[in-house]
């Protein structure tokens, strides 16, 4: 189980992050499960990527690093699939 906490704040934290960066950007064309699905992968990728970077060592550590992580990640992710899918549809 303590493995699986910080994966679990980092995919929660990520689609927190993901639906904020969604409901601002109203062009990006995408659905409610899109957003849902890249700010899971993205919190979790922002996240361990936070951590690697020796997160845990300084005042981001712990659960506040994969919070913070998270969030970030899933909202970037999230921000960049929105652009992507709004260029599409306009193709």
């Amino acid at each position: 189980m303590e493995a699986l906490l910080p994966i679990i704040v980092q995919a929660v934290t990520g689609v927190l992050g993901g639906e904020a960066i969604g409901s601002v950007v109203k062009k990006a064309a995408m659905g409610h499960g899109a957003k849902i699905l890249s700010g899971i992968i993205g919190g979790v990728g922002g996240g361990a990527l936070l951590s690697s970077m020796g997160g845990d060592a300084g005042a981001l550590g712990g659960l506040l690093g994969d919070a913070v992580g998270g969030a970030v990640g899933g909202g970037v992710l999230t921000g960049i699939v929105g652009a992507v899918m709004g260029a599409m549809n306009k193709s």
